[in-house]
């Protein structure tokens, strides 16, 4: 006789999420979350009209004849008054004059900052805390408080409408700002690369020209934009400083599309106003490769 052998069945029940699941496809989010993400995205379209408003109005009124405040119906486009504009008094020698300002300033505030940077960042100094600090406090520091003193110091000293002496006062006021940062980007770089170039007979120079400036070209090209964007866009101290109206960069010669009694061109002054963007919005898209590098110094020193 034969017995009949029990048989076990056994049921395995997948618990793991399926692939819909997964992906998100079935997610249900609950009405106050809904809520709280169309409340967002709203305050955040709202902010971005505040600032696309001016921007489209700026760019309809280039393209229109005789711009008013208010934009005419029908528009009509045309390209007269960038041909107004674009002439050497009123757009091309201020150009070369903010070019010249703002490059310059750039230039020295990178060399200078990159070597004050290095002492603050490599070696252990008594004060280092205090200077740093001194540092902090200059960038808050607003220019206008102290252009009633410079002016009068560079009227003394016989410096008004010199364009070097307003470059250096340039760099002098951009350099705190400059030097944190660098410091800041400096810290980054391993000093055990140094190290070893120190061992092959390199100077601290030869280092941080041939290690440390290459690996911190990100930094370099942050602290060159912000530098450059921060002289464009300064009226108050070239302004004050110079008096000479061919010397005048673009952010103060725009100040001749303001007639006298209200008297405005508002339809040359939107054009100069696109054209003078143009300079700044090319520099970020040239050093936008610089800025993709990241500080990724890990693995470096292995080995």
């Amino acid at each position: 006789m034969t017995s009949a052998l029990p048989v076990e069945l056994k049921v395995r029940v997948d618990r793991s999420p399926t692939k819909a699941a997964r992906a998100g496809r079935f997610r249900i989010d609950s009405p106050r979350k809904t809520m709280s993400t169309i409340s967002v995205y709203f305050v955040l379209a709202l902010v971005a009209l505040f600032f696309i408003a001016p921007l489209l109005w700026i760019v309809l009124s280039s393209f229109e004849p005789g711009a008013a405040i208010g934009t005419n119906a029908p528009l009509v486009l045309s390209l007269s008054n960038f041909g107004a504009v674009l002439n050497w008094s009123t757009f091309f020698q201020p150009l070369i004059n903010s070019l010249i300002l703002s490059g310059s300033t750039a230039v020295l505030v990178v060399v200078t900052s990159l070597f004050a940077a290095y002492p603050l960042s490599r070696y252990q100094m008594r004060y280092r805390k205090a200077f740093l600090y001194t540092i902090i406090f200059s960038t808050g520091l607003p220019i206008t408080a102290i252009m009633v003193p410079v002016y009068e110091l560079f009227a003394r000293a016989n410096l008004v409408d010199n364009y070097p002496a307003l470059i250096l006062f340039l760099t002098a006021t951009s350099l705190p700002f400059g030097i944190w940062l660098m410091k800041g980007f400096m810290d980054g770089v391993p000093v055990d690369l140094e190290q070893a170039a120190w061992v092959d007979g390199a100077t601290w120079v030869g280092s941080l020209r041939t290690i440390v400036a290459p690996l911190m070209m990100p930094g370099i090209a942050v602290i060159t934009i912000f530098t450059f964007a921060g002289v464009w866009g300064n009226f108050f101290v070239p302004f004050i400083l110079l008096t000479t109206q061919s010397k005048f960069p673009m952010a103060v010669s725009i100040g001749t599309f303001f007639g006298q009694y209200g008297a405005v061109e508002y339809g040359q002054l939107a054009a100069f106003s696109i054209l003078y963007t143009l300079p700044a919005l090319g520099l970020w898209v040239v050093a936008a490769r610089f800025l993709r590098g990241k500080f990724t110094f890990a693995g470096a020193t292995k080995g």
